[in-house]
């Protein structure tokens, strides 16, 4: 059976990867709180492939959100699909890089590798 696990970094591939899940949900049937509500069969088929199914009965999107400053997590979070996901699936830093590639790479975004991994 095979597994993906959904890796979203920054603030595009966080908005991205939210607009990601809600195509998928609605491809599987899974409402905004993780429940399936959909009406055939073949929606449950491969669900496993991005979610783990919880013992309540939800689904819940194998993922890890990352970002070096917390606005765009508060965005995911507070958005359509936002409590879908777990709560320790979001790894955040508390400020940005400023869009300054070597800051990010080297000091703000060092500190977060070993949470996000």
């Amino acid at each position: 059976m095979r597994e993906i696990l959904h890796i979203q970094g920054g603030q595009c591939g966080n908005q991205i990867g939210s607009k990601f899940w809600e195509v998928v949900c609605a491809e599987h049937g899974i409402d905004p709180t993780g429940k399936y509500t959909g009406s055939s069969d073949l929606q449950l088929e491969r669900v496993n492939v991005y979610y783990n199914e919880a013992s309540c009965g939800r689904f819940v999107p194998r993922a890890v959100l990352m970002d070096l400053e917390p606005g765009t997590m508060d965005s995911v979070r507070t958005g359509p699909y936002g409590q879908i996901f777990r709560p320790d699936n979001f790894v955040f830093g508390q400020s940005g890089a400023g869009n300054n590639w070597a800051k990010g790479h080297y000091t703000e975004g060092a500190e977060l590798i070993d949470s996000v991994l």
